[in-house]
């Protein structure tokens, strides 16, 4: 009875890693494709935005701002559905991750770094501070959100909740940022608005991705100490590199072309989401071959006759 319960253990366990990766790519794919028909949709009614005043083009920014999140948010929640986790919990570390950055946002990067009086002085700069400063606070506030509300839930019961919960709070972050680009614009146009809500969702969500991967790590894994600072270092500097390279491109002047931006912004989501999915189908693998190992070397297995005869005679 041991035996054959452990054989079927492993023969389950033996699927996971190879249904894991196919399910998240899948969603990501979905999810993209959706973000560029939201994109699309609101560049044919561009037109509605100049027949409204300030305060219906304020209304409608918020709009725009938070449907690159929710979509976010259904397609990875559908991702999970053979063991969804719990709404309340989803939304939890949402919320959270945005009131985080609400409640931070005006007095670090307003008053403290003061970023609007250096970030754009040179390209080092705003590699630097997208990095260092944008980058490091956007991914500190998903580290705080996660591990508050849902590391130690016995919900979080896979590594790849990890990635569900720190992309969820990395929405957060990215709906506060696109509610004060709105407001701090008095609106925004329909068409190359939604392609910057777009391509600033994209950019939270990925870095928090791959912060989402050493969550995971750690929930489940001995790490060092160093290993949940290193995943927020990494995602932080994902986060800046993003942002930079498309501020190179021309997206954060919006003098650019806006389509080729939200395209370079979505094939750097592609390669990010393709590489966490890659990590997490690797560990996945590791933990399942550690768990064979042990579970081999410790199964009485009787010796062959002949050996057995062979040793008597000796």
């Amino acid at each position: 009875m041991q035996v054959s319960a452990l054989s079927d253990d492993s023969a389950q366990s033996s699927t996971v890693p190879s249904r894991t990766r196919p399910s998240f790519l899948r969603s990501v794919w979905f999810e993209l494709l959706g973000l560029l028909l939201f994109v699309a949709i609101f560049n044919l009614l561009s037109g509605i935005g100049h027949r409204l005043h300030d305060a219906g083009l304020v209304l409608l920014g918020m709009v725009l701002a938070l449907v690159p999140a929710v979509l976010w948010l259904l397609f990875f929640y559908r991702m999970d559905r053979a063991e969804p986790e719990p709404k309340r919990l989803v939304i939890g570390v949402y919320l959270t991750g945005g009131l985080l950055a609400a409640a931070l946002h005006g007095p670090l990067f307003g008053y403290l770094f003061a970023v609007d009086s250096w970030l754009s002085y040179a390209w080092w700069s705003e590699l630097l501070g997208g990095i260092l400063v944008v980058g490091m606070v956007a991914m500190a506030i998903v580290y705080v959100a996660v591990r508050v509300v849902v590391f130690d839930n016995p919900e979080f019961d896979e590594r790849l909740d990890g990635i569900l919960y720190a992309v969820a709070a990395g929405l957060g972050v990215a709906t506060v940022h696109n509610f004060a680009y709105v407001l701090q614009h008095g609106g925004v146009d329909l068409g190359i608005g939604s392609i910057r809500m777009v391509t600033n969702t994209l950019g939270y969500a990925c870095a928090a991705a791959l912060l989402g991967y050493f969550l995971g790590q750690a929930r489940f894994e001995k790490v060092p100490l160093f290993y949940l600072p290193l995943g927020v270092l990494l995602g932080g500097a994902l986060a800046g590199l993003y942002f930079w390279i498309l501020g190179q491109a021309g997206a954060s002047s919006l003098t650019g072309d806006p389509w080729r931006d939200l395209l370079l912004g979505v094939f750097l989501a592609l390669v990010t989401m393709a590489a966490v999915a890659w990590l997490v189908r690797r560990s996945n693998e590791e933990t399942w071959r550690v768990s064979r190992l042990a579970s081999d070397g410790d199964r009485w297995e009787k010796l062959p006759a002949q050996n057995s005869a062979a040793e008597g005679g000796s």
